[in-house]
C-alpha cells in the first residue's frame, strides 16, 4: 500500500515561509500526479497545488503566487514552498497521490501549519 508522509510545519510569523515535504512509499511515485490539499478548522479541505509526472503545477487562485510545488522523482518526495505566509493559510497541509497501480486515492497524515504572530 501507498504510504505518503508529511513534514516540514510549524508555527511561523506572517510573511515568513516553509517548506513542506511529502515522502512516499509503496507507490510507482513517478508516473502519478501529487496533490497538496489544506483544511482550515472549521472548514472543507481544499486542494492548493497539484503536480503532473511530467512536473505541470497547478494552484488554487488563494495560493497563486506564494506557493510553488515541486518534486523529486529520485527521492520519492513532492514539496510545497510557502512563502509569504498569512494567519489564513493556517491550516493542516496533507499530501495525497492518485495511485493508478492501486486504483485508489491515498492520503498522508497531515502536517500542521500555524501563521501567527
Amino acid at each position: 500500500q501507498v504510504q505518503l508522509v508529511e513534514s516540514g510545519g510549524g508555527l511561523v510569523q506572517p510573511g515568513g515561509s516553509l517548506r513542506l515535504s511529502c515522502a512516499a512509499s509503496g507507490t510507482i511515485f513517478s508516473i502519478d500526479a501529487m496533490d497538496w490539499y489544506r483544511q482550515a478548522p472549521g472548514k472543507q479541505r481544499e486542494m492548493v497545488a497539484t503536480i503532473t509526472s511530467d512536473g505541470t503545477a497547478n494552484y488554487a487562485d488563494s495560493v497563486k503566487g506564494r506557493f510553488t510545488i515541486s518534486r523529486d522523482n529520485a527521492k520519492n518526495t513532492v514539496y510545497l514552498q510557502i512563502n509569504s505566509l498569512k494567519p489564513e493559510d493556517t491550516a493542516v497541509y496533507v499530501c495525497g497521490q492518485g495511485s493508478t497501480y492501486y486504483g485508489e486515492y491515498f492520503w498522508g497524515q497531515g502536517t500542521q501549519v500555524t501563521v501567527s504572530s
